[in-house]
């Protein structure tokens, strides 16, 4: 893992960074800009389908950034032998942040696809069950997670 970041460090690190600001960025596009340009369609079965499908594109451009974050943290956690650093306790506030993110996203993959399966049998009432929560708990707790590990990942750049 040393040879591998020290030749591709440069890149390494940029696929992580790159990754975060895709994951968090495009939460906050939801939140703030997808999510308030929802509330004027009136229609509730478009409202849905459109919620749904947003999501959708959403989890297609986010999983792909995810698995790098997770990818890239290990080579580098690996590579520059933090577990052996005074920075380790850094790392680990990090990586844990990190898991309850993902945690809460796999949370909401799961309801999304929930609802998902409830608007394709007609069911709206529950379909917008599943996806409140996403809205007004998730999304935002991920945003706030997110900002925090980008913060502590620029600390740790600083060392």
């Amino acid at each position: 893992m040393t040879e591998l970041f020290d030749n591709y460090s440069s890149i390494i690190v940029f696929l992580h960074v790159i990754s975060a600001v895709l994951w968090v960025g495009g939460m906050l596009a939801i939140r703030f800009a997808v999510h308030y340009s929802m509330q004027d369609i009136t229609d509730p079965k478009i409202k849905l389908g459109r919620t749904l499908e947003s999501l959708r594109r959403f989890f297609n451009m986010v999983i792909p950034a995810i698995i790098l974050i997770l990818i890239t943290a290990t080579i580098m956690i690996i590579a520059l032998n933090l577990k052996e650093s005074t920075l380790y306790n850094l790392v680990m506030v990090k990586e844990i942040v990190l898991t309850i993110m993902t945690i809460i996203f796999i949370t909401i993959y799961i309801k999304r696809n929930k609802a998902s399966k409830a608007f394709e049998s007609g069911n709206l009432p529950a379909a917008k069950k599943q996806l409140e929560p996403i809205a007004k708990y998730f999304i935002p707790l991920n945003i706030i997670l997110g900002i925090i590990a980008i913060f502590l990942g620029v600390t740790l750049r600083g060392f």
